[in-house]
């Protein structure tokens, strides 16, 4: 059985999973659409197309073949920035 795509999901889609995608794209799923019939093996599904930078540019209902769809390593998630300490200065002089 191949999994169900649940929201945050990030997938590569490739001609393996529809030929509309001759020019692979990654998207976040928003979520599937199982309210709308299809054929054995494909699903309906929600996301945002994302670009090089990982952000999203497109949302998109895309009809894909589920069997053709490959799941991605979650990036890291984003760690907070040290604070950095103010660098203590004497008086400038001047003249």
């Amino acid at each position: 059985m191949i999994a169900t795509m649940k929201a945050g999901d990030v997938v590569l889609l490739t001609t393996a999973a529809s030929v509309q995608f001759l020019r692979p794209i990654f998207v976040r799923v928003i979520r599937e659409l199982p309210e709308r019939h299809t054929y054995d093996g494909w699903v309906w599904i929600e996301a945002y197309e994302l670009n090089a930078a990982g952000d999203a540019v497109a949302r998109r209902e895309l009809y894909v073949r589920r069997g053709g769809v490959r799941f991605q390593a979650q990036p890291a998630a984003p760690t907070t920035p040290t604070r950095r300490r103010p660098v203590r200065r004497g008086p400038v002089r001047v003249g």
